[in-house]
């Protein structure tokens, strides 16, 4: 078998094998494959695409190229949450709790964020102390023990995808959807849940940036786990502006704290009850939506949702009376108001520009080597559809200088557009595919 007659075969648009799949595969990630054969492949892939059998032999095969995680040792049901990414999504720190406290397994790697977009692992080391690398054993036991753990994703699980999203990044190559559903669905699958929900972005801060192609992406996602023998939902949200009000890491904590505590409502809590549901209504644990959303509301009216996610940071050795305490969390030292210039009716918001803003201000990382500044970020006080006056707060920027903050105030301006008449706002929930 060779190489160059693969890139021909799916070049001309013809069906590759699974033993063709495997091969290459198992090539690449051995070096004996070189980057300008999977380069090539890689645009074949992109330009011909591939039908759901080839997709799924490619997940299976890139699962198969490292450590597969064995939760067997874990009593009942697991589950798993994934989101494509986006501006201000705090939904794992909410979620997991919740769906814990509902007696479900939370078994989560996450990862950590890069470029606009946040990571769950960085927020939650906004909680001095916390382990995300408490190792497999102890993974294991306290998702035994309190029903969740949330750590980092090891480097023995799908090195393929590691070196192929690496290629495709410098090739043009990212936005082929076989290509994206294999890269997200082998890690899933190899972090062995029983129950995968997929949080699928549209919008300006989301990598697809029409409902089309998420529902597309959506639609081979979810295909490609039930295949694959999973339980498996997806829902698709919008992106064309920041989730919650709060961007930034130790600010978003503070803004999941406060869901939690059931001081704060609107597209945040709605997202974590409708992703809920599906985990929910997939394992089996509630017979239908409204049962599953009735079950979920009940873990923060009585407080169950913030106490497991006390548990959760105190079992993985971070400061849990944070949880409880907000000012123990890191704090910028400088906050500054950004005052509109301008009256109407905010009509839109820049939500990639938003991320960005936070991630110069030091939230976020350039490169996966940048560090980062937990406390520093923005609080937005009006979003699209809001009326707002001359002079009044359009957000309160966190910054570690009064010239970062006023960098960002600037740049803040110029992410909103504003309308004399009143504006709809947007569908938060698209669409959910199952």
């Amino acid at each position: 078998m060779q190489m160059t007659d693969l890139i021909i075969k799916k070049r001309d648009g013809a069906e590759l094998s699974a033993e063709e799949i495997q091969f290459m595969i198992d090539g690449y990630v051995k070096g004996v494959i070189p980057d300008y054969q999977m380069s090539a492949m890689c645009m074949a892939i992109y330009l011909r695409g591939m039908n759901d059998r080839e997709t799924l032999d490619l997940t299976m095969a890139m699962v198969n190229s490292g450590e597969i995680v064995d939760l067997s040792a874990i009593a009942g049901v697991k589950a798993d949450k994934h989101s494509t990414g986006g501006v201000g999504d705090k939904t794992s720190l909410i979620l997991c709790p919740m769906v814990a406290a509902c007696g479900l397994r939370i078994a989560k790697m996450s990862g950590r964020g890069l470029g606009h977009t946040g990571g769950t692992l960085d927020k939650l080391e906004s909680f001095s102390g916390y382990n995300i690398a408490i190792g497999e054993q102890r993974f294991i036991e306290n998702v035994n023990r309190i029903g969740i753990a949330l750590i980092g994703q090891t480097a023995d699980i799908v090195p393929a995808d590691k070196k192929l999203y690496a290629l495709r990044d410098v090739t043009g190559t990212v936005p082929s959807i076989p290509l994206i559903v294999s890269s997200i669905m082998s890690k899933k699958l190899a972090s062995g849940a029983d129950v995968i929900v997929l949080d699928v972005k549209c919008g300006s801060g989301a990598f697809m940036k029409d409902e089309a192609q998420a529902r597309e992406l959506a639609r081979g996602l979810t295909r490609i786990g039930r295949l694959a023998g999973k339980k498996c939902a997806a829902v698709i949200t919008d992106m064309d502006q920041p989730l919650g009000r709060m961007v930034g890491n130790a600010l978003e904590v503070k803004e999941a704290i406060s869901v939690l505590k059931g001081e704060t409502r609107g597209d945040l809590l709605e997202l974590c009850l409708t992703l809920g549901s599906c985990i929910l209504t997939e394992a089996g644990t509630a017979p239908d939506a409204d049962t599953a959303r009735a079950m979920l509301l009940r873990t923060i009216e009585d407080g169950a949702a913030l106490r497991k996610l006390a548990e959760l940071v105190a079992a993985q050795d971070g400061d849990a009376e944070a949880v409880y305490d907000t000012s123990r969390l890191p704090l910028a030292p400088v906050q500054t108001e950004v005052i509109s210039e301008e009256a109407g009716f905010l009509s839109h918001m820049d939500c990639e520009k938003v991320g960005l803003i936070s991630m110069h201000l030091g939230g976020g990382r350039a490169t996966k080597e940048s560090e980062i500044d937990l406390s520093v970020g923005l609080v937005l006080h009006k979003k699209i559809g809001d009326r707002v006056e001359q002079g009044e707060s359009l957000a309160t920027i966190h910054a570690a200088t009064k010239e970062k903050a006023k960098e960002a105030a600037a740049l803040l301006r110029d992410c909103c557009t504003f309308s004399a008449e009143p504006v709809e706002r947007p569908a938060f929930i698209k669409a959910i595919i199952t």
